[in-house]
Parts: structure tokens; C-alpha cells; sequence
């Protein structure tokens, strides 16, 4: 098994894919400007950790956040784009497809519990080629076993690729608060309103609502994490009250907006995130 470096994510990273260990780690320690890796892919699967600030993972069918003390998983050989706005910190792992089994085969944002945030910045500071057959295998075994446990957050926002639902997504992308009511949008896009939900369905794997509610969370944690109030949120985003919009969020994570992101608040929580632009590229 193997390792972890660290490097600053606004410059290409290295050829990971040559260094001869099951994983290699490449970190970034704060980042106080934007950055952004452009779209790229490598063999080894990729995770990215945000311990402070908020990450964007997009690929050719969505998009994921990546809120503190959470991260994202990235299979090998899949074509991604990465950003960060503000003031940001994070660590990277790269895993060789075989280094453990049952780790996710999807783009997925997992929970970082304590102990994986531990095992994570203690693989960090490894030599690049650290000795084989030691400590450092077995600290990076135990780092395989946790993350193939970790919990998976349900923060991707799938984006369709029908033509017509891709405009739907894109105009909801521009104006969050519009109320238009599923069977106004279908006659918008020039469908009725069965063939949209079915084909909403089967492009995306969610309903419509379900969606849409998605899209709001998303957007929710990019404002509240930059240091807006719930009730600016919610009124941002069309509600009516912050009671309707704590409503709506408990139901999408389970979790009201306050306890969702006091668990995962690391480092600095006095600096300000600047907010994210979501899915920019898919909606200009």
C-alpha cells in the first residue's frame, strides 16, 4: 500500500498515476484566493477532503458539493473538474482501483468521521515513497477500512442530458425562487407534464420535486456556509418564511440547516466562505 503528498490544488498536480504505491496523498493547506482544476482524469481514484470552505466536483452529468468535514470520491478514469472559491483548505488521496475492496464504485460525497480525518492528515505528512511492509501499511490499511465505511451524504445535484429537461434544469439553475408549478414548466419546455416526470425519472433517478429540492439544499449550504442568515435563504430561494424552508431541508438531509453545518464545522469558523457559483458552465 502507500502514500500521501502535499501540494497547492491551484497548479496541475503532478503525474500521480506513476508513483509506484496503491495510494498516493496530495494536500493543499489553506488556499486564501479561488482556485480551479480544470477537466482532467487519471487511472487512481481520487478523494477530496474539505476541512474548511466548500468544494464544487463537476462531471459530464452533475455536479457535487463538498461541505467541511465531508468529501468527495471520485472513481478512476473519470473525467472531472474541481473549484473552490475563497478562502478553502483540503487534503487529496489518490487510490489504485485494487488497493481495497468495497470502496464506492459511483462520484459520491462522504462524511469524514473523526477518526478518518485523523488516519487522513496522519497519511499526509508520509515521504512519498515511504517503506513498504510497516507502519505506515498498516495506518493506510485502517484508512481503506474507514473509508469504505463512511457514510455517503446526499449532496449531488444530477444535471439531465435530454435536450428540453436540460433547459428546465438550467432556467431552475438561473432562478431558484420560481414557484412554476411541474405542469407550467412542462408547457414551457413543450411537453406535458406525464412525459416530463417520467423522463425526469429515467434521465436522473429522482422526481421532479425531489430535484428541485436538491437544488435548494445545494444552494442553501453555498449561502449559509458564506455567512448568510436562514432567513435570507430563505427568502432568496422563494419561500415564504424560514420555517417553510427548515422544513424543507430537515426533509432533504433530515437534519435542520443549523445541526447540519455545526457538525461540520473545521478549522477557522470565524472567516467568512465566499459562496460558489453553481454549475456556471451549465447555465450561461
Amino acid at each position: 500500500m502507500s502514500r500521501i503528498a502535499i501540494t497547492d490544488l491551484t497548479v496541475a498536480p503532478r503525474e500521480v498515476d506513476s508513483i509506484p504505491r496503491p495510494i498516493v496523498a496530495l494536500g493543499a493547506t489553506s488556499v486564501a484566493k479561488d482556485w480551479e482544476n480544470a477537466r482532467h482524469q487519471h487511472r487512481k481514484a481520487q478523494l477530496i477532503y474539505s476541512v474548511r470552505g466548500i468544494l464544487n466536483c463537476e462531471i459530464e452529468d452533475g455536479v457535487w458539493i463538498v461541505p467541511p468535514q465531508c468529501a468527495i470520491w471520485i472513481p478512476g478514469d473519470l473525467p472531472h473538474a474541481a473549484r473552490g472559491e475563497g478562502e478553502t483548505e483540503c487534503y487529496c488521496l489518490f487510490v489504485e482501483p485494487d488497493a481495497a475492496p468495497d470502496l464506492p464504485k459511483t462520484c459520491c460525497t462522504i462524511s469524514v468521521s473523526p477518526m478518518l480525518r485523523e488516519l487522513l492528515l496522519k497519511v499526509a505528512g508520509f515521504p512519498e515513497l515511504y517503506p513498504l511492509q510497516g507502519r505506515e501499511d498498516r495506518l493506510i490499511a485502517a484508512l481503506l477500512d474507514e473509508l469504505a465505511t463512511a457514510p455517503i451524504e446526499d449532496l449531488h445535484l444530477p444535471m439531465p442530458r435530454e435536450l428540453k429537461l436540460r433547459r428546465l434544469a438550467e432556467m431552475m439553475l438561473a432562478d431558484p425562487s420560481d414557484k412554476t408549478s411541474k405542469a407550467d414548466w412542462a408547457m414551457r419546455i413543450g411537453m406535458s407534464e406525464r412525459s416530463m416526470t417520467r423522463l425526469f425519472q429515467h434521465e436522473i433517478g429522482m422526481s421532479f420535486g425531489r430535484w428541485r429540492r436538491q437544488l435548494h439544499v445545494i444552494l442553501a449550504l453555498q449561502r449559509l456556509t458564506k455567512g448568510d442568515s436562514v432567513q435570507t435563504v430563505a427568502l432568496e430561494l422563494g419561500y415564504e418564511n424560514a420555517s417553510g424552508f427548515i422544513t424543507m431541508f430537515r426533509k432533504a438531509t433530515g437534519k435542520s440547516p443549523a445541526r447540519f453545518l455545526s457538525e461540520r464545522k473545521g478549522g477557522k469558523t470565524d472567516v467568512p466562505i465566499e459562496g460558489i457559483k453553481l454549475l456556471d458552465k451549465f447555465s450561461s
